[in-house]
């Protein structure tokens, strides 16, 4: 009779614990709690769709947006929009317990009328490299995946650690970041590119600016002078590429990044989207800017 009555109590609390609710801070600072674990959960950005998965949310993604690409299982996803613009009618249709917004990425408009849903709003806009570690733990626990969770931001912390140790104290490299040509944008030291800048040693010239994505003018660049200049790309940097996004730089052969072909494109989903997948951006480009160094250092010496 115990026995039996310790097998109802075992089970009873088990069923507890399965439907226990989960809370979690997201990066507008809201605390966000479920009633229990999500199990359907929409997707509002391809940074945020890696995460998901990443944290062993996969099988619960149940609609994200366009560009939503990795990992491959992502694009058998349904599409309830993009950036611009959602199908609210779809989403509602989807009846998901959970939808992760990109904070910035997504139009405020579209964001008010998914809270006139009354649906759990995760909203997701990492500024730094740890951040990426601390969505996939509060994610984790949202999902009810904390052990696959914090094994991918265990796995992410370590590579950029090493990365760190490699680089960070390297002669500095003045970088500047072409995010778009026209209108000709950068990024402040508020973005995770201007971080991983900062993990390969580099300073990104524009870090003081207020606007996370400001626009500025070419005599600016002209003005700041960096030894070096990124931007995004569908690939990698490959030796003797054309890099059309930079070639216009080259019509002043008197910056310093031009004078000394420090001119360089790294894979966009790589850098831009702020995944688990950004430390392999971030090893990216702390090796171009090591080799701006050599460069600098080869023309000094000369």
């Amino acid at each position: 009779m115990r026995r039996f009555a310790a097998s109802i109590a075992c089970a009873a609390f088990t069923v507890s614990t399965a439907h226990a609710s989960v809370s979690a801070v997201d990066d507008a600072g809201n605390t966000v709690t479920l009633a229990a674990p999500a199990q359907r959960v929409i997707s509002l950005a391809p940074h945020a769709t890696e995460l998901i998965y990443a944290a062993g949310g996969g099988a619960k993604l149940v609609g994200t947006v366009s560009y939503s690409d990795y990992p491959p299982a992502a694009l058998k996803v349904p599409r309830i929009g993009d950036n611009r613009a959602l199908d609210l009618e779809r989403i509602a249709a989807l009846k998901p317990d959970l939808i992760v917004v990109w904070r910035h990425g997504n139009a405020q408009q579209q964001i008010d009328r998914l809270r006139d849903l009354h649906i759990p709003l995760f909203f997701s806009e990492p500024h730094r490299l740890d951040d990426v570690a601390t969505s996939l733990t509060r994610l984790g626990t949202l999902f009810g995946t904390d052990a696959t969770a914090q094994a991918a931001a265990n796995a992410y912390r370590h590579d950029i650690a090493q990365l760190r140790t490699r680089y960070a104290q390297r002669a500095p490299v003045r970088v500047f970041y072409e995010v778009w040509d026209q209108p000709l944008m950068t990024i402040n030291g508020e973005h995770t590119i201007s971080d991983a800048i900062t993990l390969c040693g580099g300073r990104n010239v524009f870090a003081a600016l207020r606007t996370q994505v400001p626009t500025l003018s070419t005599e600016a660049v002209l003005a700041a002078d960096p030894d070096a200049i990124v931007t995004a790309s569908p690939g990698a940097t490959a030796p003797d590429q054309p890099l059309p996004a930079l070639d216009r730089w080259r019509a002043w052969p008197q910056l310093s990044a031009v004078a000394h072909g420090n001119l360089f494109a790294i894979d966009g989903d790589l850098l831009s989207r702020a995944g688990p997948r950004l430390a392999q951006g971030a090893e990216q480009l702390c090796k171009d800017l090591d080799q701006a160094r050599t460069r600098d250092a080869a023309s000094k010496a000369n």
